[in-house]
């Protein structure tokens, strides 16, 4: 049981990708998380991984690949894996495919929170970002606490400082360029939940599950 979770920066998929695996008890495996990691350790991968982060560079393709893949061997990964952030285009895209085909395996669905261009803008100008859990507080939805610490953990809340509109749209231009492609090309093998990404966390998760349900991907 394979499934891709795709949606913009602000659309909520991280969240969701926890919500979905955690259901469906899948390994969650989320891009970003991979690269802290191999920072942490320090190995020749994790170094590669920092001098891009360090100098706002995205990690090369043939690095992403081979992190994603190296962590599918892992034995949690038995009962199938939620991948959150990754592909994010088409050459990885591809690469997932032919790793898995050479395991008889393949992507069962790839999930698409759709979000209107104007509620990406609103929600990431008032996104806060837990420091220790990692997870967006955003304003409507999730707000912060009036104490600025997460209602999660209880961590320390903060802005990024490249969330604001007129790099928020950048940003956005930037991913659909990259990521429409990886849209169309699970839509073409019929492999495409497409899901209303505006509503409460709670809301989301079931439309979700539903779409799952319907396509008889999990049981009623």
């Amino acid at each position: 049981m394979y499934i891709v979770i795709i949606g913009a920066p602000g659309a909520g998929k991280g969240t969701q990708a926890v919500n979905i695996a955690k259901e469906m008890k899948l390994a969650h495996i989320a891009s970003g998380d991979l690269f802290r990691q191999a920072v942490e350790r320090g190995d020749e991968l994790g170094a590669r991984v920092e001098e891009y982060m360090t100098k706002g560079m995205l990690v090369p393709d043939e690095v992403t690949i081979k992190m994603i893949l190296q962590r599918l061997t892992v034995d949690d990964c038995g009962n199938g894996v939620l991948l959150d952030g990754f592909p994010r285009n088409i050459k990885q895209a591809k690469a997932l495919e032919d790793a898995l085909k050479k395991r008889d395996k393949a992507i069962d669905r790839a999930i698409y929170i759709e979000v209107s261009e104007g509620e990406l803008i609103n929600r990431l100008t008032n996104r806060w970002i837990c420091r220790q859990c990692q997870v967006a507080h955003q304003g409507g939805y999730n707000p912060p606490g009036e104490d600025e610490k997460c209602e999660l953990c209880g961590g320390e809340l903060y802005q990024r400082a490249d969330d604001n509109k007129e790099t928020i749209k950048k940003r956005l231009s930037v991913y659909f360029t990259d990521t429409m492609p990886v849209i169309e090309y699970y839509r073409q093998q019929d492999k495409l939940l497409e899901i209303d990404g505006e509503g409460s966390v709670e809301v989301i998760t079931g439309r979700i599950l539903n779409a799952l349900q319907k396509r008889e991907f999990i049981n009623k």
